[in-house]
């Protein structure tokens, strides 16, 4: 049997399940870094988001109080909180507010 082959069924026990992976911890320096940027966006910025420690799940309930806050659209991506538009000022107080360090990155 191949190594990376993966086997969903077997006759002597039937249907196989996956084990379930322990989800993925992201982690910082203990700073939350606030940065916009217009690269690969054809133009438009976004208010990018690192360094927020805790699992996906808990920055997702993370992100959806930031786009209700801003009135905007928003995704994660690999850890990183991506806001629509220029709210650097608005996601800062938000975050100073749940006691986060907080710094602008960037120009």
């Amino acid at each position: 049997m191949k190594k990376d082959s993966r086997l969903v069924y077997s006759t002597d026990r039937g249907r196989i399940k996956e084990e379930a992976q322990a989800p993925r911890r992201h982690s910082g320096d203990g700073f939350v870094r606030i940065q916009r940027e217009t690269k690969g966006r054809k133009g438009k910025g976004v208010t990018c988001v690192r360094g927020l420690p805790g699992t996906d799940a808990e920055l997702k309930l993370l992100l959806a109080e930031m786009k209700k806050r801003c009135g905007c659209g928003g995704a994660l991506k690999d850890g990183v909180i991506e806001i629509q538009g220029d709210k650097r000022a608005e996601l800062k107080a938000l975050l100073e507010a749940r006691d986060f360090k907080v710094k602008l990155a960037g120009g």
